[in-house]
């Protein structure tokens, strides 16, 4: 019998998404942005020790290689003939850092994930060397000291790892996040393979200088990198190199967006103003601030948001980053015997339709915008002998909502202009009880894009739109409008603020639980940081404030 005729379309772009918990490859037609196929890999996270988070490099790499395949082959059930495929971006976790030998291919130490805690006390002692009125880090990266950004895991490799040292001494040591060794490896490896970042990703290691976009000698210097070991650093979309093996061998690596900035740009929020939220591991809230620098007053991150082209500006963001939101769901799953699924708990949330006073507070990690108190913990408040299953999925999934009321909040206030809807993406989107939630607590809607996959979408239409690809047009006439589904607050606005006030209650009682001790006695609580102290007490005199006028 004769093989099926293979269909008849135009040129497609492919995209890597290798986020923390899995690894996708999806196929997308650039005429109608239509997502063709996809394949997903699970990614094994490692937790050596307390507040340590680890993966493994070559995992991530084979995990691409397999969804490539396993993809393409879903395009030939399809008679699609892969030799439509002509370009490639890569989107990807950011911040986590992998040292490897650039004459052997091997990683030196397992990837040091972004959620690792373990540069806290790295972090506390390079801030006290930095002046509070010249900060000279913030200054440059538009980012806080935080174990959050790569400079401090990259540190720690150098100060703690025997085979880091050695390889960095012997010239045989490379760094990059995630993008880097990707691309270094899918373009060849140790024969010729392209060592590289793109300016997004760049951005996030607490290295890169905002405003020149180079990377910092200054910066370099204090967190004691080597700059001959930093990837070369290009725009979003071009051509960095050709797949040099698999399926898709000759095909050309042509887009690369830290995952945030992917889901901006597969959002359409090209425009000064235009924010998303994107729900997956954390949550991040990006707005783009067009082609100025903004910075915040209310501890949010400056970011640079993406570059689409070598001749094209740099657009940049403000940023909200909230360290705990899917993992939440993983964390009940996996330590707490109430669901078999992440998606059981959209069933038990409804259930009890309400957290009965229970309020959940998952600093895991510690607290990110826009508290930055990497001592803070977890915590689950205000139970009673009727606090039960059901009330504890609902404040779970009410405490993601919190955090994004936070940051929103603060965006707000940074901005100047209130956003009057939210654009939402991420693998948690597919929760209506969530949704629902998050626009009862910000009291605005929220809107939801019925082709999910916009941190897929964003990095294809990168690499479609190359210099040497150009099959996919950014032009704003030919960019269709993103289809979506709107949630609608359903609860009083005085409600809404009053469960918001009890909310900031439990996150005070969730700070400086892990102490250290300071050389000169001094209390390391938060109010130890004026800034901080400040912000916590004033939203709270505002919060409570307003629930009882």
């Amino acid at each position: 019998m004769a093989d099926a005729p293979k269909a008849v379309l135009g040129p497609l772009v492919g995209a890597v998404d290798q986020g923390t918990s899995s690894t996708r490859f999806l196929v997308f037609n650039p005429q109608t942005a239509e997502l063709l196929c996809h394949h997903q890999v699970e990614i094994a996270q490692e937790f050596p020790k307390e507040g340590w988070v680890e993966q493994d490099p070559k995992a991530i790499l084979q995990s691409v290689y397999e969804c490539i395949e396993k993809a393409c082959e879903k395009l030939g059930q399809q008679s699609i003939d892969i030799s439509n495929i002509k370009a490639i971006g890569v989107t990807n976790q950011r911040e986590t850092t992998i040292v490897w030998d650039k004459f052997t291919g091997e990683p030196l130490y397992n990837a040091v994930v972004w959620l690792d805690l373990r540069t806290q006390s790295t972090v506390e002692n390079l801030s006290k060397s930095i002046s509070v009125s010249n900060n000279f880090v913030k200054n440059k990266t538009g980012l806080p000291i935080s174990t959050y950004f790569s400079a401090v895991k990259l540190h720690w490799l150098i100060e703690n790892v025997r085979k880091v040292q050695k390889a960095i001494e012997d010239g045989r040591a490379i760094f990059g996040t995630v993008d880097s060794w990707l691309i270094w490896c899918m373009t060849g490896g140790i024969n010729g393979g392209v060592h590289c970042t793109d300016v997004s990703n760049a951005s996030r290691t607490m290295l890169f200088n905002i405003h020149s976009l180079q990377w910092d000698e200054e910066l370099c210097d204090f967190f004691g990198i080597p700059m001959t070991i930093l990837p070369r650093i290009r725009s979003s979309s071009e051509i960095y190199g050709l797949v040099k093996s698999g399926v898709l061998e000759g095909v050309p690596i042509s887009g690369c967006l830290g995952d945030q900035s992917a889901a901006l740009v597969g959002q359409l929020c090209l425009q000064d103003g235009q924010a998303k939220s994107t729900y997956g591991t954390g949550c991040f809230l990006l707005c783009n601030t067009g082609q100025k620098c903004v910075n915040s007053e209310h501890g949010l991150l400056t970011t640079v948001a993406y570059q689409l082209g070598r001749q094209e500006p740099v657009y940049y963001a403000l940023e909200g980053s909230v360290a705990i939101a899917g993992a939440v769901v993983s964390w009940i799953k996996n330590n707490l015997p109430i669901i078999k699924s992440s998606s059981e708990i959209e069933k038990l949330a409804e259930v009890a339709g309400t957290s009965y006073g229970c309020y959940f507070v998952p600093a895991f990690s510690g607290l990110y915008a826009p508290y930055w108190d990497p001592s803070a913990r977890g915590i689950i408040c205000g139970l009673t002998q009727f606090t039960n299953k059901f009330h504890i999925a609902f404040a779970a999934l009410e405490a993601v909502c919190f955090q994004t009321r936070e940051i929103l909040d603060a965006m707000n206030s940074d901005c100047g202009i209130p956003l009057t809807h939210l654009q939402v993406d991420g693998g948690m989107t597919a929760n209506r009880v969530l949704m629902q939630l998050q626009a009862d607590i910000l009291c605005i809607p929220v809107m939801k894009p019925f082709m999910p996959e916009t941190t897929a979408l964003g990095v294809a239409m990168a690499a479609g739109a190359a210099e040497g690809v150009s099959v996919w047009s950014l032009d704003p006439k030919d960019l269709s409008s993103v289809q979506m589904e709107k949630f609608e607050p359903q609860i009083n606005v005085e409600e809404s603020e009053g469960r918001y006030a009890t909310w900031k209650k439990a996150v005070l009682k969730s700070m400086g639980w892990v102490l250290t001790q300071s050389p000169d006695g001094r209390d390391p609580s938060i109010f130890s940081s004026l800034t901080l102290g400040f912000y916590v007490v004033s939203s709270m005199v505002i919060l409570i404030g307003a629930r009882y006028m």
